[in-house]
């Protein structure tokens, strides 16, 4: 006995289905990618001005302990001092109270 053998006959449509799905899967791959890529890059520069602002509040730390340190209440006797001025208690006005 012979077998019949059955021709699988791919149609048109089914084609089109088919590489329309190759080319949906191929598309997804490289946004996959490009979109990998940018969130990459996003990262980095996230890190960037991190860094940045990092190091600008540690400058602004610094400079408003030389502040502090410059209104300090014995720096500015001894400018008074050395300028030839005379402290006075009596000058002395208590906003807070």
């Amino acid at each position: 006995m012979q077998r019949k053998r059955k021709i699988l006959k791919v149609t048109t449509g089914e084609k089109i289905l088919y590489f329309s799905a190759i080319l949906a899967l191929g598309f997804s791959l490289l946004l996959k990618i490009f979109c990998g890529a940018n969130i990459s890059n996003l990262k980095m520069d996230i890190e960037t001005v991190h860094y940045e602002i990092t190091q600008q509040e540690k400058k602004i730390e610094s400079l408003t302990m030389q502040i502090n340190e410059m209104t300090s209440f014995d720096t500015i006797k001894e400018i008074v001092k050395n300028m030839g001025l005379a402290y006075n208690n009596e000058n002395i006005i208590n906003v807070g109270d």
